[in-house]
């Protein structure tokens, strides 16, 4: 429904529930820049960007301000324009300018208005004095020198995850983003999820990067290098080599890894089928004993650090099983203890993954087996395009390649573990007494599916109704938390994945995804579920194989932890 019209640059654009100006001269097709706008977080005004000029010569900032029948707005008039370039030009006097060594070159917002604004040079001097990076987190790099205060860092933490571990302090020339205290990052209630990295325009955030020890790895003769890609990675690495969105590109992804020198290629698809083996024997005997109820999932590492830190007395009631990640290490780990497979060289193990929080959980020393870790390296989805890039190989022309043998394929259910109610839907297929298709689109249209932050249903197992829960970002985690705790809520299982959406949008992930690439990405497990034989994690017949030979009586040692 329209709601009115406003004039923008001498046209005439209607609008109908946009929220702000930004938004309608944006669907004008108006490319007003911004720093410290997003759509998914809260109205800041910080930056002053997208100020435009009215007809009567004031100025507003246009993202804090509401249409107008009648507004009369002026983007980009001569007094705007250099208004524009001296709030640019100002931020970069207090920004480190080390453009071409910083991991965001070619991807900083700043750096990109610098360029669209003609900045060639800085006229004010930079005075703030240098702060010490924060390289204490295992999953993300801290740099002050290169904050710009736009604040996205601080709200996306607090609004979408409800942890305010960053904050503002001080005041003026002197303000700056930091957590309580200036304490470190390792120090605070942090559990790694990266979404502070992927709000971020410049490089004041960034992942941990661990290309070089897996470069040393492979160039290694000695070494035995094995790649595990997780189910949300093929849905994103596409997108950088300019490949339709959203589309699986696992085929040529294995084709690359193993150019550039990966000795193996697994699916982390194999290990989510053997989660939803070990996990729904696991949930039905909770239910027959009616006992530590609901389950609580455990794939997402930094969902099971905000258990531990948040709320403590529902840490038995996490699911003992790894993530799909801790269980396929593990397994490979011990299927190259046989001298004969090993033929005397190290099994290096790197597991390239959507999420941020996968780099600490390897750390975890209930996630060790006998001592000893098992992933070696966490790549994140950004990471591995640097790496392909640094390869110089020509990622969309190559030939697709199957993964490796003898763990080379999981079922359509471990694939869709990348979007939120994945695990939920994966393990209610484990649940159906057969796989026909009017069974598999019933599972489908339960509930678990969607983007809503939680989703609550109920389905009927063997005449007993089983409450289930679902809820991606841990804002809406914590307000399932609270209703369970205070008794508002009961549910037998519950599935929480730190990030929205799932982790399709995990903090590994490239940023800048639009709600288009985020429904591809969606779409695109959905689709590779789809044309998969085996739906159905129970009939993956390398999974029933591994059970009757490696697994027979190491399934607890290697797929499960025995306390949090």
């Amino acid at each position: 429904m329209i709601m009115g019209f406003m004039t923008i640059d001498g046209r005439k654009v209607e609008f109908t529930d946009e929220k702000n100006v930004l938004s309608v001269i944006r669907k004008a097709g108006i490319d007003l820049p911004t720093l410290c706008y997003h759509s998914e977080l809260s109205t800041f005004g910080a930056c002053r960007l997208c100020t435009v000029e009215d007809d009567r010569g004031r100025t507003f900032a246009s993202c804090s301000e509401e249409p107008r029948d009648g507004m009369v707005i002026y983007t980009n008039s001569g007094r705007i324009k250099k208004y524009r370039k001296m709030i640019v030009e100002l931020l970069l006097s207090a920004h480190c300018r080390d453009c071409t060594t910083c991991v965001k070159s070619g991807e900083c917002k700043l750096q990109e208005l610098a360029h669209r604004m003609n900045i060639t040079t800085v006229r004010f001097q930079n005075t703030r004095e240098e702060k010490p990076l924060d390289t204490s987190s295992p999953a993300l790099i801290r740099d002050p020198n290169k904050c710009i205060l736009c604040g996205n860092c601080v709200r996306a933490c607090r609004e979408l995850q409800g942890l305010e571990v960053l904050g503002f302090t001080h005041r003026g020339t002197d303000a700056m983003v930091t957590p309580a205290f200036d304490k470190p990052l390792s120090e605070t209630d942090c559990v790694s999820c990266g979404q502070c990295r992927v709000f971020c325009p410049t490089g004041a955030i960034s992942i941990r990067t661990n290309m070089d020890e897996v470069w040393d790895a492979i160039n290694d003769p000695d070494t035995r290098v094995i790649a595990q890609v997780a189910p949300a990675v093929r849905v994103a690495v596409g997108d950088a080599f300019g490949l339709t969105k959203g589309h699986s590109v696992m085929g040529k992804l294995v084709a690359v890894l193993h150019r550039m020198g990966f000795d193996e290629v697994y699916d982390t698809t194999f290990a989510a089928d053997l989660t939803i083996m070990e996990e729904s024997k696991e949930f039905l005997n909770r239910v027959e004993k009616n006992e530590k109820l609901p389950l609580l999932t455990s794939c997402c590492p930094a969902w099971v650090k905000f258990v531990c830190d948040q709320y403590p007395e529902f840490k038995d009631n996490l699911s003992t099983c790894r993530s799909p990640q801790g269980m396929f290490s593990a397994v490979i780990k011990e299927y190259y203890k046989n001298p004969e497979r090993s033929q005397n060289k190290k099994t290096f193990v790197v597991s390239i993954m959507p999420c941020t929080a996968k780099k600490m959980e390897i750390l975890r020393s209930n996630n060790f087996t006998h001592g000893e870790q098992d992933t070696d390296i966490v790549l994140t989805t950004t990471e591995i395009i640097r790496m392909i890039n640094n390869s110089g190989i020509d990622f969309a022309s190559q030939e697709t390649e199957a993964c490796d043998m003898p763990f080379g394929f999981g079922s359509g259910a471990g694939a869709i573990f990348g979007v939120t109610g994945g695990v939920t839907e994966a393990m209610l297929r484990r649940l159906a007494d057969d796989h026909n298709k009017a069974t598999m689109d019933a599972i489908a249209e339960a509930g678990a599916r969607g983007d809503e932050g939680i989703k609550e249903f109920t389905v009927n197992y063997k005449g007993t109704d089983l409450n289930v829960c679902v809820a991606s970002g841990l804002a809406n985690a914590q307000t399932v938390m609270e209703d369970v705790k205070s008794g508002r809520k009961h549910y037998h299982i519950i599935e929480i994945m730190a990030c929205r959406r799932g982790c399709i949008m995990g903090g590994g992930q490239p940023p800048r995804a639009g709600d288009r690439t985020k429904s591809a990405r969606r779409d695109g497990l959905y689709q590779a579920d789809h044309v998969t034989s085996i739906r159905k994690a129970d009939e993956n017949p390398l999974i029933l194989a591994l059970y009757d030979t490696l697994l027979k009586d190491k399934t607890h040692e290697l797929l499960h932890v025995d306390k949090y």
